[in-house]
């Protein structure tokens, strides 16, 4: 059997490489080599029309909503915070859609970041806008210790308290409809989510793909190819 097909969304910055600057579908390699060393093959999944994120799902075997910008408050009827940074308006409505398929479909999904957090809008959560303690420096990533919540599907991956590496200045207010918190840091801020079995649905706040340990992307692809074999 064939690794299963996971797709991962991308930024959509103006980039700078060799003799060129324009606009650019990014995604920094460390997310498709988490996904290779999880078992899986990753797919890029730069922002489209949203009425395309059905058809697109429909092709794959997993979904990660990867890291980036700051959702737009508007999505789950808040004003900014001055502190919150400018909007991907583009990257959030394709996403969300992705989303909307993932769960309509039963598709195995992993949000990281911004992706947990999209995940917990989607289902009708809200956001803390700013937090302090989470990022170690601007453009440095920081490590905290997550601790699992016994019996949930985080717990079944990472039974202990781990270290992670963070850099976010959001994070989950108010649950989403169906979700449960999975993982918290010590000062009580929501590190994972999921939605109940038989879905395979779990946000992450951190960021597994600057570490070393890819359990979480391995539950992914397990995950994936069990719905495969389904099929």
């Amino acid at each position: 059997m064939s690794a299963p097909l996971i797709g991962v969304t991308t930024y959509l910055n103006r980039a700078r490489w060799g003799v060129w600057d324009m606009e650019a579908a990014l995604l920094p390699a460390a997310y498709p080599r988490l996904v290779r060393e999880g078992g899986g093959h990753a797919v890029m999944l730069p922002p489209d029309v949203p009425a395309a994120a059905a058809a697109v799902v429909a092709r794959l075997d997993g979904l990660v909503v990867a890291g980036g910008a700051d959702v737009e408050p508007v999505r789950y009827g808040a004003e900014p915070d001055p502190r919150t940074g400018p909007p991907a308006r583009e990257r959030d409505s394709w996403e969300l859609a992705l989303v909307d398929a993932a769960l309509a479909s039963g598709t195995p999904l992993l949000g990281i970041c911004r992706g947990m957090q999209l995940l917990n809008v989607a289902l009708g959560g809200t956001l803390v806008q700013h937090l302090d303690g989470h990022t170690e420096a601007v453009g440095v990533m920081g490590r905290h210790a997550v601790e699992p919540v016994p019996g949930t599907l985080y717990a079944s991956l990472v039974p202990e308290r781990a270290e992670v590496p963070t850099y976010h200045h959001q994070a989950v207010d108010r649950l989403g409809a169906g979700l449960a918190a999975s993982a918290h840091a010590e000062d009580g801020t929501v590190e994972a989510v999921e939605l109940a079995a038989p879905a395979w649905t779990l946000g992450v706040q951190w960021h597994p793909e600057m570490g070393e340990d890819t359990r979480v992307m391995r539950g992914l692809v397990r995950a994936a190819e069990a719905a495969t074999a389904r099929v």
